[in-house]
């Protein structure tokens, strides 16, 4: 729980006025059954109304004190709770923006959302809790066991036999408690992943009529769930009984001997009373400690699995030095590569060069390692061995950001964001202006679409780009890219979904920004409108150079030039 201290002591003053606030609250609670003793002794039985009056005149007047007192409270409670709840959401989301998608690979999308959302809600609780209500418990069982041996020293041995072996007893419990509620977090996660996916795919499940299926992983996982969270409740709710059990024990004790004691003389019946009033006090911020023992132990796992994301160390290090503008020559100098926690290689000494300005065509076929290549030049994973340059610099010296921000990326999924067309353009270049975002739309052969759309720019796609053709998705990623003017470009067969006479007049239209093309494409069309042509197979460079020179030297080429033209090639060759 050190996790929560230290992003609480920016609130020290809320905190100190809401701790001094339920000390208030706490001394006019333990000493109104002083004031109810005296009333009874030297008022009821005395039969003087004066004092009765008088000592419950003020007992009124605390009373308003205190409930004054829990107002503010609760004012400072939530300002401290709240605050320190967007403090470590922020940071949990900065850090994760932060992360490599080695990182990625050791939460699940899932988890980080409980983590983020459910996580960081029940430490805000858990904070709020504390400052109004779970701070005041067990300072009430404390006082009211100090308050019960003031009275009567004698009565009050039973709640300092009782009390003692009650909370050692419920830290049992909270220790048993807090490891199950990790375990019901961990369910949680499943559950949202198994949302997460279902939502995700659901065109997909209609299509192949899988809902039965996908309904029966929802409730298997739901059903897990229940079972660990009904599980832990029932050992936290084991508490309540046995503190009502001791308590009402506690309560038969000091009648029967507050009784036999009032017959010698040796206590008053205030005495009786007050004490009596100090247990049923007692039994109330026990019972608290069934709901402490909930919050708390759920608190300490949101705490462990927040911290565990804000202490994971990054694997890839971001150098100081700025990038200077690029020519756009790539040199790939015997690159190997293999994905984290994985041993096999999907790129093995990879060695190339492409000049400033050249448009390159990448081939192969699926699981080739294309991909892999091309994210290892904006460091999206840093290469295992080897090295990639840019104008004969290593990419590994630059910061992410200057790095970064000259080149334009399309990936292989057409990603857009939830908002108009405008916001989603306005991701390459922050403060694009209207003609430049109509000149790349013109550029990748969507303006007239988007000009014929009601609110043109401005309107809206929906999450994923889930009201657009495929084709239209990878059109507008294509623009968002172009617009910030990247002196690399890096298509990732970003033209699948189009035709051959579209994908043709967005190849030419592309030919007037002054950037290195590199386009991951399985189209021969695609491949005969670039300069050269890089062939891999099986994480290999077997073959390089133009499509003529491939279609003389590299069987494999021309064995996928004819799958596509037929043997003889017609106007192609």
């Amino acid at each position: 729980m050190r996790l929560i201290w230290n992003y609480l002591i920016k609130y020290r003053l809320a905190v100190a006025a809401a701790l001094f606030l339920t000390l208030v609250e706490l001394g006019v609670e333990l000493i109104q059954p002083l004031l109810i003793a005296k009333i009874i002794d030297e008022g009821i039985m005395a039969e003087d109304t004066g004092v009765v009056l008088t000592w419950g005149g003020i007992m009124l007047f605390l009373s308003l004190i205190a409930f004054a007192a829990g107002i503010i409270n609760s004012f400072y409670a939530a300002h401290a709770s709240q605050n320190t709840g967007f403090d470590l959401r922020t940071d949990l989301y900065k850090r994760i923006q932060t992360f490599s998608f080695k990182n990625f690979q050791q939460f699940p999308t899932s988890s980080l959302l409980t983590r983020i959302t459910n996580d960081i809600q029940q430490l805000q609780n858990t904070i709020f809790m504390s400052l109004r209500i779970m701070l005041r418990a067990p300072l009430l069982v404390a006082g009211s066991v100090i308050m019960a041996l003031f009275v009567n020293w004698q009565l009050a041995m039973v709640l300092v036999a009782a009390v003692p072996l009650l909370i050692a007893v419920l830290l049992i419990i909270m220790r048993t408690a807090g490891r199950l509620f990790k375990q019901v977090q961990a369910r949680v996660d499943k559950v949202n992943n198994v949302v997460q996916e279902n939502l995700t795919a659901i065109r997909l499940i209609k299509s192949f009529t899988r809902r039965p299926y996908e309904s029966g992983r929802f409730h298997d996982a739901s059903e897990d769930l229940q079972h660990k969270t009904v599980r832990t409740m029932r050992i936290v709710e084991v508490s309540m009984p046995l503190i009502l059990l001791v308590m009402n024990g506690c309560i038969m004790a000091v009648l029967w001997f507050g009784t036999t004691s009032i017959n010698t003389g040796a206590v008053t019946v205030g005495e009786v009373v007050a004490i009596i009033n100090y247990i049923t006090r007692m039994t109330g911020a026990l019972s608290i400690f069934s709901m402490i023992i909930i919050i708390f132990s759920r608190a300490k796992a949101s705490a462990e699995r927040v911290s565990d994301v804000l202490g994971t160390e990054e694997d890839m290090k971001q150098e100081t030095a700025e990038a200077p503008l690029f020519r756009g020559d790539i040199t790939y100098e015997n690159v190997s590569f293999h994905y984290p926690q994985k041993k096999e290689k999907v790129l093995e000494n990879i060695d190339f060069h492409v000049r400033a300005g050249e448009r390159i065509a990448i081939l192969g076929a699926t699981g080739s390692g294309k991909t892999s290549m091309f994210q290892l030049l904006p460091r999206l994973y840093d290469a295992g061995s080897g090295s990639v340059k840019i104008d004969g610099l290593s990419v590994e010296q630059f910061t992410w950001k200057s790095l970064r921000s000259q080149i334009g990326y399309v990936p292989q999924e057409a990603m857009l964001f939830t908002g108009s067309i405008k916001e989603n353009l306005r991701w390459g270049k922050e403060k694009a202006s209207k003609s430049e975002m109509i000149d790349v739309l013109r550029d990748a052969q969507i303006y007239d679409t988007v000009a014929e759309l009601p609110d043109g720019l401005d309107t809206r796609i929906g999450q994923r780009g889930v009201n657009l053709s495929g084709g239209q998705k990878q059109r507008i990623s294509i623009a968002r890219a172009l617009i910030r003017r990247p002196r690399i470009l890096l298509l990732d067969d970003s033209t699948s979904a189009l035709d051959v006479k579209t994908e043709k007049r967005l190849l030419q239209a592309l030919t007037k920004y002054r950037c290195t093309t590199l386009m991951i494409t399985q189209k021969m069309s695609t491949t005969m409108e670039a300069d050269r042509i890089l062939l891999l197979d099986e994480g290999k460079l077997i073959a390089e150079g133009t499509h003529e020179e491939l279609l003389t030297s590299s069987p494999l080429y021309k064995a996928i030039y004819e799958s596509q033209f037929g043997e003889e090639g017609g106007d192609y060759a």
